[in-house]
């Protein structure tokens, strides 16, 4: 049976360092303030002139390189993204043209925060088809660009970055062995840009009011990823017949340090197992699992035969995890 191997990873992150005493202006001693509250220590913002595409073709070429693959290989480009260049064309024809990729078809998809896992969603689904051998998806944010830099409790939490896999088709029995996706559209008004498309233009008016950056109403986000994870993670355990002490790692969305805090109590899971690198990158948003997936392979973290847990959620509402065999 085909299943969706991870032949090559790589990660990108722009090289302005945010400290969190770049938020004094919005709140005393904002050093210990958040990460007392979130965990993070430092953020990267891409520069004026960077963009999402530029993150996401420095991930796309190292996962390339370290896969060993030509990109004439690559059959389809996936671009997990809410911060896309432009709202058209999409994000992923920019990277493909960059990567050299002429024999791929790309478009990007947007699941906000769970944009990474429902790409390998869609990513393993071309592969088991048969039609489809190499897949290159790319989760990459630049939320520096649509922040609110007045708004304490969302513009402290974010960074930019892009984190790449390429998915290949095996039989060896490694790679993505279950996975899960839900939404819950009754949440959508949680998490949003209120003045971003057809629904409300942007015009003068709506930047004078701050609607063209992003809002979110974060204690009910943080209920909602508290609940929600747990049942990701008992779901996925069920779903691939493994015990929760059989799973070596697991890539949590890095939200918060606190929503980790809370599931490892709640489950019991030692919390050595969740895998992050938030203190160092912020929320990441789509970029955030493919980044630490690629860190941990790169560093060993991640070992050939280890059983790895990835799980996402965000905007929409939306969730969703894989269960991966290394």
């Amino acid at each position: 049976m085909l299943q969706s191997e991870i032949l090559g990873s790589g990660g990108h992150v722009p090289a302005k360092v945010i400290g969190n005493s770049y938020f004094d202006y919005l709140v005393e001693d904002a050093d210990a303030w958040i990460h007392s509250r979130t965990g993070i220590r430092e953020r990267r913002f891409a520069e004026e002139s960077e963009s999402t595409s530029d993150l996401a073709t420095t991930a796309a070429l190292l996962a390339l390189e370290n896969g060993g693959i030509d990109p004439l290989e690559l059959d389809c480009i996936v671009v997990a993204t809410s911060t896309p260049d432009m709202i058209l064309p999409a994000t992923a024809c920019m990277v493909q043209k960059n990567i050299g990729a002429d024999n791929a078809f790309a478009f990007d998809m947007n699941a906000v925060c769970s944009s990474f896992i429902y790409g390998m969603e869609v990513a393993d689904n071309l592969i088991r088809s048969g039609k489809y051998k190499k897949v290159l998806l790319i989760g990459a944010d630049t939320y520096s660009k649509i922040l609110d830099f007045q708004d304490k409790g969302s513009a402290p939490l974010f960074g930019d970055g892009a984190g790449a896999v390429i998915l290949g088709a095996g039989t060896s029995g490694r790679g993505i062995l279950q996975s899960v996706m839900k939404s819950d559209g009754k949440g959508w008004e949680l998490i949003q840009v209120p003045s971003s498309g057809s629904r409300k233009p942007v015009t003068a008016q709506s930047i004078e009011l701050k609607e063209n950056t992003f809002k979110m109403a974060g204690k009910s986000v943080f209920v909602f990823a508290t609940d929600i994870i747990p049942r990701i993670i008992a779901d996925l355990s069920e779903r691939g017949g493994v015990k929760l002490e059989e799973i070596d790692h697991i890539i949590p969305h890095q939200a918060n340090v606190r929503i980790i805090d809370f599931i490892a109590k709640k489950t019991g899971i030692p919390k050595e197992k969740f895998l992050l690198n938030l203190d160092r990158y912020g929320n990441t948003a789509a970029a955030s699992l493919g980044l630490v997936l690629d860190e941990n392979r790169r560093n060993g973290v991640i070992k050939p035969g280890e059983l790895v847990l990835m799980m996402g959620f965000g905007g929409g509402l939306s969730w969703g995890g894989v269960l991966l065999r290394f």
